[in-house]
């Protein structure tokens, strides 16, 4: 390795360190170090991963770090074109002309004329319409709107998108055209350990019950995901949610524990079809499991 390839790994490893710090991120070296790659080398990129694995977090990080606006949207079959772009405001047009001031910006212009980064969530909820106006912005940076000046982008735009594996339900596919003008993120769900870690930072240090709560709520969030008669299992984000209203308890019983169970992840837990018990009994042999030390087989 080269004195300047070696120099520019170690400021890389610098950023990424400095990014978990700022933003109490744990893990993710790999993604982060995709992420400030494709920013750096202003390569616009999406990131596939299921529901609640941090997809947003981290874009939110790098852009915070880089010092950048953020700008969100989120993808769904009635998000157009004029959304997305923007559109002439009719009492303006009649008032000034077709000038810029008539035009009212959308998030992609926004983003494009500030450099700030957009970012879509499940982008492959969007229409194949609406994909397309992407194209011209992520190829040359330029968006033509007629009877104005074409929109330029300024240094730093930056487009991060998501999406669900192709094979989550409910969603479309982005087309291969946008597609190819993407570099690939792929978040997984973290270790246990990780996980653990991510939940602790949700809870009081001062909490007498913290590390038991912490231990509770993640594997009871993790059992979830494995568990035979669940479709879609609760993300880290539920065993957060958990851990804060169990941590509010001084009763750590099983009774208890099953109630905020219930109450913090029937939401986020999907059957599969045909299933004929009740989320609450479901949820209840998970949190039966967990507190008798049943859970192993499924962590």
């Amino acid at each position: 390795m080269s004195s300047k390839s070696k120099k520019d790994s170690n400021n890389i490893s610098e950023i990424i360190k400095s990014i978990q710090t700022k933003f109490n991120i744990v893990g993710r070296e790999r993604e982060l170090r995709q992420l400030v790659l494709a920013r750096l080398s202003s390569r616009h990129v999406v990131i596939e991963g299921t529901v609640g694995v941090g997809k947003t977090t981290l874009a939110q990080a790098v852009a915070d770090y880089f010092d950048q606006g953020f700008i969100r949207i989120d993808g769904d079959e009635r998000y157009t074109e004029a959304k997305l772009v923007g559109h002439f405001e009719p009492p303006l047009v009649v008032e000034k002309g077709w000038v810029q001031d008539s035009f009212v910006s959308g998030p992609l212009t926004q983003a494009m004329s500030k450099g700030s980064v957009l970012f879509i969530n499940e982008a492959n909820r969007l229409i194949e319409g609406t994909q397309n106006v992407l194209l011209p912005a992520l190829d040359e940076g330029i968006i033509t709107i007629p009877k104005l000046a074409p929109v330029r982008a300024k240094d730093g735009f930056f487009v991060v998108a998501t999406q669900n594996p192709d094979s989550y339900i409910g969603t479309t596919v982005l087309s291969e055209a946008l597609k190819d003008r993407f570099v690939w993120v792929r978040l997984d769900r973290q270790t246990y350990q990780e996980e653990l870690s991510i939940v602790n930072l949700s809870i009081d240090d001062s909490h007498p019950q913290k590390q038991k709560i912490s231990e509770l709520t993640t594997k009871i969030a993790r059992m979830t995901r494995e568990y035979p008669d669940i479709r879609r299992g609760a993300s880290v984000r539920g065993a957060i949610d958990f851990s804060k209203i169990l941590s509010l308890v001084d009763d750590l019983s099983a009774e208890t524990v099953t109630e905020i169970a219930i109450m913090t992840l029937a939401t986020k837990i999907e059957l599969e079809d045909g299933v004929d018990r009740t989320i609450e009994d479901i949820i209840g042999d998970i949190v039966k499991k967990v507190m008798t030390g049943e859970e192993d087989d499924f962590l």
